[in-house]
């Protein structure tokens, strides 16, 4: 049968883990739920975050991981392109895909908090590029 403390368990968690556990860009507050510290995943972030109103975050991107998001309320824009010429909007019940690498710049352009559930993998690597 082996060493049963090297069989992985499933577990089960109650809210996020403060902001202060995770990198953070500027209008975008990322609260981990799944991660290295909470569950001993290898290749896997997901969380809450919520995007102050009016707020847009500087240029970055995200290393060699992807990044998948599911609106829960409110709009979050994400600019990318040369020059961050080019946009999307995703509101309630939209999904978002960040490709790894790719620069852009992401945040609330409205009046009122947006939220999302935050998926990334292999880890929140959040590497910023100016301001």
């Amino acid at each position: 049968m082996g060493d049963s403390k090297n069989i992985p368990t499933v577990k089960a968690l109650n809210g996020t883990q403060p902001m202060s556990t995770t990198p953070q860009t500027r209008g975008m507050e990322r609260r981990p739920g799944i991660d290295k510290n909470t569950t001993g995943a290898e290749k896997l972030w997901m969380g809450h975050v919520t995007c102050v109103p009016n707020e847009l975050g500087p240029p970055h991107h995200h290393g060699e991981a992807e990044t998948g998001a599911y609106v829960l309320k409110g709009q979050i824009r994400v600019y990318f392109g040369d020059n961050f010429e080019e946009f999307v909007d995703a509101g309630p019940g939209d999904y978002l895909f960040v490709p790894a690498h790719l620069p852009h710049i992401e945040g609330n352009v409205t009046d009122e908090p947006a939220e999302a559930i935050l998926t990334r993998s292999p880890d929140n690597i959040v590497v910023n590029l100016g301001n």
